[in-house]
């Protein structure tokens, strides 16, 4: 099982369920209540005449194309999303697998769960398994000791405990 075992190609996402429903209803708040709020700055906008110098009918026109933007992503995400559940298969790092790591010369340990691109926020401690780090921990088990490149240079690790 080498790093490629979980690449996406363009179009396939990677999610938990949680994320799947959480970007489900913003998809549905979207398509009924902000299109319906753009909908009304727009009339308001038109009515107060020339459309040409009307700079609030311009920003409701901006809002209503970033909106359906945001829509069309979320559709094609949602068609095309690949719903992953977390097996604890022996103890091997994958999608949804919680681990400790502790780098080389270091007393503090570190905890990640991995997740799909649309989830990866460092500051909640979800890592992408298409980050560096992610794609090195893919695959390994608990005690396992591995190499990869920052850009500090390359940097050792041991795989602490896996959930």
């Amino acid at each position: 099982m080498g790093k490629s075992y979980f690449r996406m190609n363009d179009t396939q996402a990677f999610l938990t369920a949680e994320k799947f429903d959480e970007l489900k209803r913003e998809l549905d708040h979207l398509k009924t209540v902000r299109r319906k709020e753009v909908a009304e700055s727009l009339e308001y906008a038109r009515s107060l005449g020339d459309l040409s110098e009307n700079a609030e009918y311009q920003e409701a026109r901006d809002m209503q194309s970033a909106i359906e933007e945001r829509i069309g992503y979320l559709e094609k995400i949602i068609k095309e999303a690949k719903i992953v559940a977390h097996e604890k298969k022996g103890g091997v790092i994958s999608l949804g697998s919680v681990v400790t790591i502790q780098k080389e010369k270091e007393k503090d340990s570190r905890t990640y769960t991995i997740v799909g691109s649309d989830e990866a926020n460092i500051h909640e401690k979800k890592l992408s398994y298409l980050s560096p780090l992610g794609e090195a921990l893919i695959g390994k088990t608990k005690g396992d000791e591995f190499v990869f490149e920052t850009p500090t240079g390359k940097q050792k690790y041991k795989v602490l405990k896996v959930e």
